[in-house]
């Protein structure tokens, strides 16, 4: 595969590598929690930092678990004011830097190799942060989509690139081309191993599928766990081949096996090595809700996962979207109406509909959606009105590194969680089909019911609900005239800020110690290369968590008087406690300062020891 070459290229390849770790900091009188909740890490997030070390800091907590990324980077048009500024260890780099123009302008002829320098590493972590189902969207304009194809080629794989989107978002046309009025942008998409888009079109044949209905009523077809064909081979993904269990009399499933009675489901097929789940574990624990296990006449057992009609039938995206809802001069409007006519933004942002149609296409009701160049905050305000019109809960995680990161990312946030002043008219769009006539002579009674939910549903909070079908869409419209105040959508969030650096050797020093929380999520990431969400309570045996392959235990206190006594040291009883507790026999790793006991006997037992804070770095690779 063709790779790209760029000034710099060299010394920022493994940049991301030494970005120091940062432990998040929740600032609660700047967050938004949900009434008698506390502001924590599990809620929405939206972080004050540099984007380059906030993308490090998810690490630990978010590998692989990003399900929808949004990221609107500078276009690098001259005119932006951006600086790059990425601390790259390199007096060649440096030196280059000193020499040339920052803030980056029109006039610097090396501001492409500037804007890719700053792309590369960010990209880099991104792609530790997504998901196997997930998708990255990446807007930009004619100054830099050239070459950020060829980068994201590179960096996600060729194989992965999903299509390139035409965005007509300004009729008029911009005036900055001498020859041409530009009225369009891109949205280059690159997905994970397993994405699949949500918005395909769906046959007539297809559509008969749709016969199930679920305790509220929404038809779904059920599609087979199970990876049939020729890539169904185990070791090509070891990873997807594991048991369910299901408890028929209960009819429930689980990963875990939880009494005798419990029936083990496995992918076999054939002479055994070939049969694997089309879900990693992962995937499969949170959305057990919509499997379904089943037995043939023939005595076998196999697992089906719901797909419902709603989340599917959707019309498949043309590469060329158009329409008012994608002006930016209805971003414009819309943040001068939360803040009281005024833009504190400074110029366009993207619309609601602009992020919205990204969400849609990429993932379900539920799922993270991430946006490291957060601005206004659109995408948050995206992600609280896809939750109220569908009764969602994806989650979002915004970074924004300029000062207005709390007066005005947040401060969007905040009022349109809780409402904001505001007089004029509003409309949102509450539903929206594609209608063929022989859809809509098949179904159009479960349409009528479906619009009048939505009626039922919205009616007292609009004054007019309007129906419309134009060009095979039907779309329902809820229209209000707001006097004095725009209610508010609901929703929470968590304000944070980056912490010191995680910088381990102060394990020796005393000096800016992490907390145990911090270092058992930094200490899981560096070991395992997996994220942990939660860390285990305190218990005798240091136990923090587990993989499918590790069980992870850490000895450890910010207290650097305790970190010299014999108490912080891997010795006989924790070894037995740690045995002990070791029911699946999993390999074991322990973090600790110091060992009273040989690595023969350890080997024996399973454990590897690693010795804080040397044996960090050699897991690391660093």
């Amino acid at each position: 595969m063709p790779t790209l070459d760029f000034k710099g290229k060299q010394f920022v390849y493994s940049h991301h590598l030494s970005v120091p770790f940062r432990e998040l900091k929740v600032v609660a009188d700047k967050s938004l929690p949900l009434e008698g909740k506390s502001a924590s890490l599990d809620d929405n997030l939206i972080i004050h930092g540099d984007n380059l070390e906030a993308l490090k800091a998810l690490l630990p907590t978010h590998a692989g678990k990003v399900d929808c990324i949004f990221i609107d980077p500078p276009y690098n048009t001259g005119n932006e004011g951006w600086c790059y500024n990425d601390n790259v260890r390199s007096p060649l780099m440096q030196e280059w830097l000193k020499k040339s123009a920052n803030p980056v302008d029109k006039e610097d002829l090396e501001r492409h190799d500037k804007w890719l320098c700053m792309m590369w590493p960010r990209l880099m972590l991104l792609k530790e942060l997504l998901s196997n189902d997930g998708s990255i969207w990446l807007t930009l304009d004619d100054n830099e989509v050239n070459s950020a194809k060829l980068l994201m080629d590179e960096v996600f794989g060729d194989d992965k690139f999903v299509g390139l989107f035409v965005v007509v978002n300004n009729l008029k046309g911009r005036n900055d081309k001498e020859h041409i009025a530009i009225t369009h942008e891109y949205i280059l998409v690159y997905s994970g191993d397993e994405f699949v888009s949500k918005g395909l079109d769906l046959t007539e044949e297809q559509l008969k599928d749709f016969t199930l209905k679920d305790e509220s009523g929404c038809l779904y077809s059920l599609r087979d766990l199970r990876k049939r064909g020729s890539e169904d081979r185990r070791e090509d993904r070891p990873k997807m081949f594991y048991p369910i269990f299901w408890n028929k009399s209960a009819n429930t499933l689980s990963l875990e096996r939880s009494s005798n009675n419990d029936i083990e489901i496995l992918p076999m097929r054939g002479d055994g090595t070939h049969g694997r789940w089309r879900w990693g574990k992962a995937r499969a624990f949170q959305n057990l809700k919509n499997l379904e296990a089943r037995e043939s006449s023939k005595g076998r057992f196999d697992v089906s996962y719901r797909v419902y009609l709603d989340e599917t039938d959707g019309k498949k995206s043309k590469s060329f979207w158009q329409g008012t809802e994608f002006a930016t001069d209805l971003g414009t409007t819309l943040l001068k109406n939360i803040f009281a006519g005024q833009n504190p933004l400074g110029h366009a942002p993207k619309t609601l509909a602009h992020v919205q149609r990204c969400i849609e296409l990429s993932i379900g009701r539920e799922g993270i959606v991430l946006d490291s160049f957060a601005g206004s905050g659109t995408t948050a305000h995206a992600v609280l009105e896809a939750n109220k019109k569908d009764n969602g809960s994806r989650k979002f995680i915004l970074v924004e590194c300029e000062d207005y990161a709390d007066t005005l990312t947040a401060e969007r946030v905040r009022r349109v969680i809780n409402g904001y002043p505001f007089k004029g008219n509003q409309k949102q769009e509450l539903l929206s089909e594609k209608i063929t006539w022989s859809v809509f002579e098949k179904k159009h009674a479960e349409l009528l019911e479906k619009i009048a939910k939505v009626e039922e549903k919205h009616s007292k909070d609009f004054d007019k609900i309007k129906k419309e079908l134009k060009d095979g869409v039907l779309t329902v419209t809820g229209e209000r005239k707001v006097d004095d105040f725009a209610p508010g959508i609901g929703g929470s969030f968590t304000y944070c800020t980056l912490g010191e650096p995680i910088q381990i050797e102060s394990l020796l020093t005393g000096e800016a110690m992490p907390s145990f929380d911090a270092l058992a999520r930094y200490v899981f990431y560096t070991a395992t290369g997996q994220s942990l969400e939660t860390v285990a309570k305190a218990s005798a045996d240091g136990f923090i968590g587990e993989t499918d392959l590790f069980r992870i235990h850490l000895f450890y206190r910010p207290d650097s008087e305790w970190l010299r006594s014999n108490e912080a040291a891997l010795n006989a009883d924790k070894v037995v406690a740690i045995a002990n507790n070791n029911a699946t026999k999993k390999r074991t790793i322990v973090f600790a300062v110091a060992k009273f006991m040989s690595q023969k006997d350890l080997t024996e037992k399973r454990i590897e020891f690693c010795q804080l804070p040397y044996a960090i770095h050699r897991i690391m690779g660093a």
